[in-house]
């Protein structure tokens, strides 16, 4: 199998040489803004990892639609970052804080587009299988950032709720990644079958670990504002869980309401919330849940029969912040 320093080299040239149509401007600007500020290219690294298992070297066939799962992830960073309202990605202003609302919608729509166009680039015998998983997961993600937006509505969501929430709005793109490797490289249904429960298993574990992060993590290191969760009153796994735990329910449901109209009160509000959460356990809590579903993970592909070290390393390297 490839080497992860080799693949890492083979992102870095992949991305630093992808190009968008050039006019409009207006349109394809923001696409090559949100490419070069970059990421953590989790999901395009994840497939080629995959690939590895089964062929050596990398072509177009497997670069082009390892591309499209970065495209793709991009673009829905573009969209969230506009039902957020963020105005931080990876430490530099959003698309739409940048441009402006219309912008980021128009330009997240062309880097769908984009995302299919480069799938199509994978082999004539594999490209029906593989834009059938990527479409599936498409509407999956889009499911999911849909029960994100109405659990905003409600006081309460239940854990139940929240996994499968997470599972669809980010554990399918990165199980996708997993299968989409082997899948392209012609591995057996099996094994691509057991690699997309592992990156499914290990997509839940890196939600929790964002979600534990954006209260307890570093700005520098998280790439944009701590608090962003508690200040929408999203319905992060620390709240979940801090709702099932909380022997003063009200009292933590009046600090998720409480105002945050100025810096004062941004502050005052995450200082208050936080302060919660670690009173009932929470954020230990939240890195037990990590570990859990990292093992889970390593589990799916126990009996691979192949690849094992690297597989548990790249695991090691996603969640390892946040345990």
């Amino acid at each position: 199998m490839t080497d992860e320093k080799t693949i890492k080299e083979v992102i870095g040239k992949l991305f630093a040489g992808i190009e968008f149509e050039k006019e409009p401007e207006g349109l394809y600007d923001p696409l090559r803004y949100m490419i070069s500020i970059g990421g953590k290219r989790i999901r395009p690294t994840l497939c080629l990892l995959t690939y590895s298992l089964y062929k050596e070297g990398f072509d177009p066939s497997i670069l082009e639609p390892a591309a499209a799962l970065e495209v793709f992830h991009t673009f829905t960073l573009i969209h969230d970052d506009i039902m957020d309202r963020s105005p931080l990605r990876r430490g530099q202003d959003t698309v739409w804080k940048k441009w402006n609302e219309d912008t980021a919608i128009l330009s997240g729509d062309v880097m769908q587009i984009d995302a299919y166009k480069r799938l199509a680039k994978a082999p004539a015998d594999k490209v029906g299988a593989a834009l059938d998983l990527f479409s599936k997961t498409a509407a999956q993600v889009c499911e999911g950032q849909q029960y994100d937006m109405e659990f905003e509505d409600r006081q309460e969501v239940s854990m139940a709720e929240y996994a499968k929430m997470i599972g669809l709005k980010t554990a399918v793109l990165i199980a996708c990644s997993a299968k989409m490797g082997a899948l392209i490289a012609g591995a057996p249904s099996a094994d691509c079958e057991a690699l997309y429960n592992y990156g499914y298993e290990l997509g839940m574990a890196f939600q929790v670990a964002d979600d534990y992060l954006d209260a307890f993590g570093d700005e520098k290191v998280f790439g944009k504002p701590i608090g962003g969760d508690i200040i929408n009153k999203k319905k992060s796994w620390l709240t979940v869980r801090t709702l099932e735990k909380t022997a003063d329910k009200k009292a933590f449901l009046e600090a998720v309401d409480l105002p945050a109209d100025t810096p004062e009160e941004r502050v005052a509000k995450i200082a208050t919330v936080k302060s919660i959460y670690t009173a009932n356990g929470v954020d230990q809590d939240a890195k037990a849940e990590i570990i859990r579903y990292s093992e889970r993970a390593m589990e799916a592909v126990k009996d691979l029969g192949r690849g094992g070290a690297a597989l548990k390393d790249f695991a090691e390297k996603l969640v390892g912040r946040a345990k």
